[in-house]
């Protein structure tokens, strides 16, 4: 068995859905197929809201059947295998499929080997992750009885890195809706030494912490989880002697000074130090599961040396074959893993694929790195970070419609821009392949 297609499409979440679309709708292309196992697909950006009791996870879900585009063929199958050089795909049960043209959007999948003890704990008990279950997030939030509520990522990319932190901010107000906030310390333990990498976006989600009183802690490489004792095992990415400061306290009598670039106020929770390594006990627990790219991308010949599908910065062109295109979270872009990246990514493929399809030669769209990051602060409250390759904030202009003047602060109407215009635009608009 075997089939060929001019357009062959890797993957039906955001990116391949959107890049179908839109070929179809915008270029007329003819002979376009998609390769999904899936019989739903999801709405991914709305299971924050899920895990914090504020949005309903079936409203999330639509059959796949639903999103395909009229004029692509869909093939209900897993890729299992890339071959570059001879143009070719390998499936599960569909035989090789070959095509003139590839475009490579399966997403991330997730490792729990990376961090061990992860897998077993997860999605089970007090520990959970808006990323694999938000339904359970929400049932541990809701029945919390106080101690140490830690929320922590791993050091891999992860899908919005934003979004650990803001089931944390909910979570918080929920607590205190509870009754348990009192006796309760919120915990961020992370790998990296900011709370976002925007300065206008980090002002204000210091503010935020300030309000909600919780203790950041900086520099904390997630490696390992003991969900039988319940401890989240770190290791320092810094030296923790340096200067004569302490990142630990605990010890009796130590007037030592406690170092802010790796705790920021900190709250005496309970830890246990082994050798290097450092156990923050934990009475619930939020993570990001560790995410790679999907196996068959990874053993083949499209991916760089960190693992992610080889692809030009700008033209999201793959580096060594000019014939395929890759985008979203699978592609090696240094910007966040979002749906708002996939909206900018899209046209980018689409025109430069054109191109090359009905000009054979390759097109110079250039995609800026831009992506965003809802950044939910309160039921009710939230920021929008927008920024491109450089970390600049770069607010997007139609927000001067809706009244907001300055998207880097809480907003109600950005509030409900997360919770009911996102998710109608991307039903209605980006599904189908209009220009948002």
């Amino acid at each position: 068995m075997s089939s060929h297609h001019q357009i062959l499409i890797i993957g039906g979440g955001t990116a391949g859905i959107m890049v179908a679309a839109q070929l179809i709708r915008q270029k007329n292309a003819k002979d376009v197929a998609i390769i999904e196992p899936a019989d739903t697909h999801y709405y991914q950006p709305a299971w924050t809201l899920v895990g914090a009791g504020a949005y309903d996870y079936d409203k999330t879900a639509r059959p796949m059947s639903s999103v395909m585009p009229d004029g692509a063929k869909w093939i209900k199958d897993k890729a299992t295998g890339l071959d570059p050089e001879n143009n070719r795909v390998r499936t599960a049960n569909n035989g090789d499929i070959t095509y003139d043209y590839l475009v490579v959007a399966p997403g991330l999948t997730y490792d729990f080997s990376l961090v061990p003890g992860l897998g077993e704990a997860m999605d089970k008990g007090v520990v959970c992750s808006n990323y694999t279950d938000p339904k359970h997030t929400w049932e541990v939030i809701k029945n919390f009885k106080g101690g140490t509520a830690l929320f922590t990522q791993p050091t891999t990319p992860i899908k919005c890195g934003g979004a650990p932190q803001k089931i944390m901010y909910l979570a918080e107000s929920h607590f205190r809706k509870s009754g348990v906030r009192k006796k309760t310390d919120v915990v961020f333990a992370t790998g990296g030494t900011v709370i976002f990498g925007v300065k206008e976006v980090a002002e204000t989600l210091m503010k935020v912490v300030d309000r909600k009183d919780i203790n950041l802690r900086f520099h904390h490489k997630l490696v390992a989880v003991d969900a039988e004792k319940q401890i989240a095992w770190y290791e320092m990415g810094k030296d923790i002697s340096a200067g004569g400061c302490v990142v630990i306290t605990g010890e009796e009598g130590n007037e030592l000074q406690l170092d802010e670039t790796f705790q920021y106020n900190y709250k005496d929770v309970k830890v246990t130090v082994d050798g290097n390594r450092y156990g923050i006990h934990y009475d619930m627990m939020h993570t990001a599961p560790p995410s790679v790219a999907p196996k068959f991308v990874q053993d083949s010949p499209l991916v760089n040396n960190a693992g992610w599908l080889d692809v030009d910065h700008k033209t999201m062109q793959h580096n060594k074959f000019p014939n395929v295109f890759g985008l979203g979270d699978v592609a090696a872009l240094p910007t966040a893993k979002t749906g708002a990246a996939i909206r900018k990514q899209v046209p980018i493929v689409v025109d430069n694929l054109d191109l090359l399809v009905n000009a054979n030669h390759r097109g110079n769209k250039a995609y800026n790195g831009y992506s965003s990051c809802p950044l939910v602060t309160d039921y009710g409250k939230m920021v929008l970070a927008e920024f491109d390759y450089h970390n600049n904030f770069t607010p997007d202009p139609k927000l001067k419609r809706m009244l907001i003047s300055d998207s880097s602060k809480e907003h109600w109407r950005l509030w409900m821009l997360k919770k009911y215009g996102l998710p109608y635009l991307y039903w209605n608009k980006m599904m189908k392949g209009q220009d948002v």
